[in-house]
């Protein structure tokens, strides 16, 4: 088995990937002063809940290695 990497980037939004969510949303790209705001609402959203997605993961996970 290979040596995990430990420094992997296991998820990321890039700024494109948040314009193309706008364009699809939104019909448009974001300006500057809206971009702050949705880099506080991802912060906030990922950073409120994050321990019920680490108990979800991990509760599969366990789940799963009984089958």
């Amino acid at each position: 088995m290979a040596e995990y990497n430990y420094d992997e980037i296991l998820f990321s939004i890039t700024g494109n990937d948040l314009q193309a969510e706008a364009l699809h949303y939104l019909g448009r790209e974001l300006n500057e002063e809206e971009i702050s705001i949705v880099k506080k609402g991802l912060e906030y959203g990922l950073l409120t809940d994050i321990n019920t997605v680490y108990k979800t993961i991990f509760n599969e996970m366990i789940n799963n290695a009984g089958n």
